[in-house]
């Protein structure tokens, strides 16, 4: 990947806040894909989001689902803009990510799941 294409990359992926988030995930028209590592996901995760970890990333493994886009969250975000990454270098249509993350949800108080 070139300097020019990995900023494109980055500055073409759209930030989505937690409200956004909460809504798209009731309409059910997103699949939160949670990148961080197994342990921190079963520790506690945003009800109805997937796991597939960063450090075992396959775009090819990522669920598909004509119906519904992947939404990428990690803990803060910055793990999210890179998984973003890795899946539009394999080809897969990935504009957005959570930009808050887990953090950004547990802050709010908003409901976790634990596993």
């Amino acid at each position: 990947m070139t300097a020019r294409s990995n900023e494109q990359t980055q500055t073409s992926l759209i930030d989505l806040d937690r409200e956004q988030v909460k809504s798209l995930m009731e309409e059910g028209r997103i699949i939160l894909v949670d990148v961080r590592e197994p342990h921190e996901f079963a520790a506690g995760h945003i009800p109805g989001s997937v796991s597939h970890p960063l450090s075992r990333f396959d775009p090819i493994a990522l669920p598909k689902d004509p119906a519904r886009r992947i939404v990428f969250s990690c803990a803060a975000g910055v793990r999210s803009v890179h998984a973003a990454a890795l899946a539009r270098q394999a080809g897969r249509d990935v504009s957005e990510h959570y930009r808050g993350g887990f953090k950004d949800w547990l802050a709010a108080g908003e409901p976790v799941e634990v596993e």
